[in-house]
C-alpha cells in the first residue's frame, strides 16, 4: 500500500471502526472540507461534530473497507466502504433498531504532511432512508 492509502485506512480504523472521534484532531487538517450529500462541512471542528452526529445514528456500527486505490503519488485516494448497524435515529428517523446496511465511495485528498485535506463522499443514504421509513 502507498502513503495515501495508509493514511486513509488509519482514519477508517480509528474513527469509524474504533469510534475514536478525537483521532480526527490528529489525522485531518485544520481547514478540512467534507462534501457529503451536496453539503459542505468546513473545518476540522465542524467535521468532528458532523462525524459524531452521523455516528450517533447507528448502534452496533461496523465499518468495512471494501477496496481502496490511489494515484501515482498517494495524494488522492478512492476508498469504497460498507457500514452496517442498527437504526438509532439515522437520518432523523425513529430509533427503532432496524438493521442498516450502507455503502459508499470516498475520494480523499492527502496532503504532503500526511494530513487528510478533504473528502468527497457519495453513499446510498436515500435508499437507506427509504428502507427505514417504509412500512413493512
Amino acid at each position: 500500500m502507498g502513503r495515501g492509502i495508509d493514511v486513509v485506512h488509519t482514519f477508517w480504523e480509528r474513527v469509524w471502526q474504533g469510534l475514536d472521534y478525537d483521532a480526527i484532531d490528529e489525522l485531518v487538517a485544520e481547514d478540512f472540507v467534507l462534501i457529503t450529500g451536496g453539503q459542505r462541512i468546513e473545518s476540522r471542528p465542524a467535521f468532528k461534530e458532523w462525524a459524531k452526529g452521523f455516528g450517533s445514528g447507528f448502534d452496533d456500527l461496523t465499518f468495512e473497507v471494501v477496496e481502496s486505490f490511489e494515484n501515482h503519488d498517494g495524494s488522492r485516494v478512492c476508498s469504497l466502504w460498507r457500514l452496517t448497524g442498527r437504526n438509532n435515529g439515522a437520518f432523523g428517523t425513529e430509533p427503532d433498531g432496524q438493521p442498516i446496511e450502507m455503502s459508499g465511495t470516498a475520494v480523499w485528498i492527502v496532503g504532503e504532511d500526511g494530513k487528510l485535506r478533504s473528502n468527497k463522499v457519495e453513499r446510498n443514504a436515500f435508499e437507506v432512508y427509504q428502507q427505514l421509513t417504509t412500512s413493512n
